[in-house]
């Protein structure tokens, strides 16, 4: 009898499992549609014209031509691009090598009134970018750095700073300290420490918090229209805006437009996702 009472509740929990299970893989493909479909659509969008657009908004394009991604290309997509790929690439390698190095001051280090120190770095995530827009307009000026590919790459890594090393600093934690003891017995530096050893070991969230500037400085408007004023140093997503008031009507090559700026980021994004989740879980998680 009990044998039977054991079989009848084990079919009902896996009856229970089974439909968690369905119910969750459900929600996570209604929510990968919602997510992927605008992007199909942008792209698809970007081989139509005005009449396909506005006739038949879902359908697949008539004719496959490649002239409206050219044209978005050649006016003005690819200098802004490369403005984008040069602030985005500068200010992550300085945002992730300063955060780096404060954070292993805060772990790896002796210094006096730690603690504070710590509350002042991490205090900078209370710093909001748009209270500070008009005394750092000025102070640009006094240096002779606005309007310059200098002004985002500075002004993008002082903010993000703060958050970077909130989040190596909480990877580093969990580290085992016996390797650093062992390499000072050797003769170790505490740079040679950080740069063969801690570095390395911390490549999960180095790559996460890359990741995650690259997604913050690709898609900055504020900085980046308020710091730049020429075509020449303006990143994409002010460009965009230039785009749209350039071919406001001829939606198809904004839409071409879109595409090239948001494929840069999805590409990032799937090739590094499996380190991205682990550097976000096993630091944030500690």
């Amino acid at each position: 009898m009990s044998a039977t009472v054991a079989v009848g509740r084990a079919r009902h929990v896996n009856i229970w499992s089974v439909i968690a299970r369905t119910s969750l893989y459900s929600f996570l493909v209604c929510l990968g549609v919602v997510v992927i479909y605008p992007l199909i659509w942008m792209a698809l969008s970007g081989f139509k014209d005005n009449a396909q657009i506005f006739g038949d908004p879902f359908a697949l394009p008539a004719h496959w031509s490649w002239n409206n991604y050219v044209q978005a290309w050649n006016q003005g997509v690819r200098g802004y691009v490369t403005v984008s790929v040069l602030v985005t690439v500068a200010s992550a390698i300085c945002t992730v090598l300063i955060s780096a190095w404060t954070a292993f001051g805060l772990t790896r280090t002796r210094m006096p009134a730690k603690p504070l120190v710590v509350a002042i770095v991490l205090g900078g995530l209370m710093l909001s970018p748009t209270v500070a827009i008009i005394p750092l307009v000025k102070m640009l000026q006094a240096l002779g750095l606005y309007n310059t590919y200098w002004a985002l790459i500075i002004l993008y890594t002082a903010f993000r700073v703060p958050f970077t090393t909130f989040l190596i600093r909480a990877y580093m934690l969990d580290l085992p300290s016996d390797l650093d003891e062992a390499a000072t017995m050797d003769g170790a530096s505490e740079g040679q420490i950080f740069w063969r050893i801690t570095l390395p070991l911390c490549r999960p969230i180095i790559i996460s918090c890359v990741i995650l500037h690259v997604l913050f400085a690709w898609n900055e408007y504020l900085f980046a229209m308020v710091f730049t004023s020429g075509s020449e140093v303006q990143t994409l997503p002010v460009g965009l805006t230039s785009i749209m008031a350039t071919h406001g009507t001829n939606y198809a090559v904004v839409f071409a437009a879109m595409t090239i700026s948001a494929l840069p980021i999805i590409i990032v994004f799937f090739a590094a996702q499996r380190y991205f989740i682990r550097g976000l879980s096993e630091g944030i998680g500690k």
